[in-house]
């Protein structure tokens, strides 16, 4: 083949792992490839090109497929630095896609650098807002306490990505091409893994809804579980057995200060994980955008639950491959936060406290009901809402049931490639719902519904006039 045809990648980085992972020194892949030591330096430090012939010889000498040596060019950076590049922060710096495509394939390092540091900022910032946003914390928290609650550290560890974790879905979609049959989990863990399936009734499983036993090579489940939460757990075990690098790799980013932490984190990713191998990522984000986001139909296409299928829509954020951003929400009737997940810009009360007038809250009246709501905040910021109740636990008589209702939604600009908003007789666009974040932080001066003073607002005396709100006060 002629010189001049033979095409040269920079894959420094990605030579320098394989090295690391065969457990070799550079003398001794220098003799594995019949080159000197100094030039496996220059090719793991991008002074010079790794040319076709030494792919081919890499790949015969080490037996590895040649596709996954090659990577993807540094398109998975690139795809990335651009998403962030779009950030306000950046909106007066010009970087044409050709420079930063140069970046990523040129200097792998320094583009994972920058995404890094990108990352740890955002964390950052979403703990300052935790801590000292208005309305967000109550007053007097300190930093320290607010950074030993596991359950902040890790809506943050999964807000500062917006809830996408590329390299599981991809390893999720690695497997899930195999399955051809409908109990292909079954057949994974029983021919991979050597493990059998086995359900027992509550009663024996003692409070657990799964359990593996390793002694006996099975793998134990609640006999009460529907088919969706089997399917789940499933899926979740598999995640544990296949996917601990990925998962240990996505950890070793954040910044967490308790084991509570890390743990609901790995907990998480692993769950993550299940719902990429039972959703795959380029199957349901192409169903999602066919049928409109249509919750429900996504589910009976899937095989899901509703509230399965909801959160999986939010992590839609891959980089290259974006769709509608979500932000979902799961509250009880007492309205504590069992979930948040934010991937669209809604201002959360973090700690309990939302606004009443928000239909999360009322959907507990019509159970199993999808209400829709057009929302607007203080600001003028407006978003579309989808919310309704969802059920765990049951499956049996006298087992203990949890009602919950779960909300998703977008910012209004996303609206209008929703099934939803395509219903004549649902609410309209130009008469929003007027919410606010929390009572302490809202200054609507009309709210019947308000159930604390605003910061920074004077109560009026009521000696003369008694207003028809709980609270009156000036409103400048």
């Amino acid at each position: 083949m002629p010189t001049s045809s033979v095409r040269s990648v920079f894959m420094g980085p990605r030579l320098r792992r394989l090295r690391r992972d065969l457990g070799l020194t550079q003398a001794d892949m220098a003799a594995d490839l019949d080159i000197s030591a100094p030039y496996v330096a220059l090719l793991e430090r991008n002074q010079r090109p790794v040319t076709a012939d030494m792919l081919l010889r890499l790949a015969r000498t080490y037996k590895i497929d040649l596709s996954s040596l090659a990577g993807d060019g540094g398109a998975d950076h690139a795809a990335r630095m651009q998403a962030v590049l779009k950030e306000p922060m950046f909106a007066d710096i010009d970087i044409p896609p050709l420079e930063i495509n140069d970046i990523a394939v040129g200097y792998p390092g320094l583009a994972e650098a920058f995404l890094r540091l990108y990352t740890a900022y955002r964390e950052e910032q979403l703990a300052l807002a935790d801590r000292k946003g208005p309305g967000l914390s109550e007053p007097g928290s300190s930093a320290a306490a607010d950074a030993g609650d596991p359950v902040a550290e890790v809506r943050r560890f999964l807000a500062a990505r917006r809830n996408n974790f590329a390299d599981l879905d991809d390893a999720a979609e690695r497997v899930s091409r195999e399955p051809a049959t409908q109990n292909w989990l079954i057949e994974r863990l029983n021919g991979r893994h050597g493990l059998n399936v086995r359900q027992l009734p509550p009663e024996v499983m003692l409070g657990a809804v799964r359990r593996l036993d390793r002694h006996r090579k099975q793998i134990l489940l609640d006999d009460s579980l529907d088919n969706a939460s089997f399917n789940f757990q499933l899926a979740q075990q598999l995640a544990y057995l296949e996917f601990e690098s990925e998962i240990a790799a996505a950890l070793k980013a954040g910044p967490f200060t308790t084991t509570s932490a890390r743990l609901l984190a790995h907990r998480s990713l692993a769950s993550y994980a299940a719902a990429a191998l039972i959703m795959p990522y380029s199957a349901f984000a192409k169903a999602a955008e066919t049928r409109r986001y249509d919750v429900e139909a996504l589910a009976r296409q899937f095989g899901t639950s509703f509230e399965q299928t909801a959160h999986r829509i939010t992590t839609l954020q891959k980089p290259g491959a974006e769709k509608v951003p979500f932000f979902l929400i799961r509250v009880d009737p007492a309205g504590n936060i069992s979930k948040l997940l934010d991937g669209a810009g809604f201002p959360f009360a973090k700690h309990g406290g939302g606004c009443p007038l928000w239909s999360v809250h009322g959907v507990f009246k019509t159970p199993r009901q999808i209400v829709t709501q057009w929302l607007e905040l203080p600001d003028g910021q407006r978003f579309f809402s989808i919310a309704r109740t969802v059920t765990a636990g049951g499956g049996s008589f006298g087992a203990a049931r949890v009602e919950r209702a779960i909300a998703i939604g977008c910012a209004a600009e996303y609206a209008g490639k929703l099934i939803y908003t395509s219903n004549q007789d649902g609410p309209r666009a130009d008469a929003p719902t007027p919410v606010g974040i929390a009572c302490r932080v809202c200054h609507r001066p009309t709210c019947a519904a308000r159930s604390e003073l605003p910061i920074g607002r004077e109560l009026l005396p009521d000696d003369y006039r008694r207003l028809s709100v709980p609270f009156g006060f000036s409103s400048d």
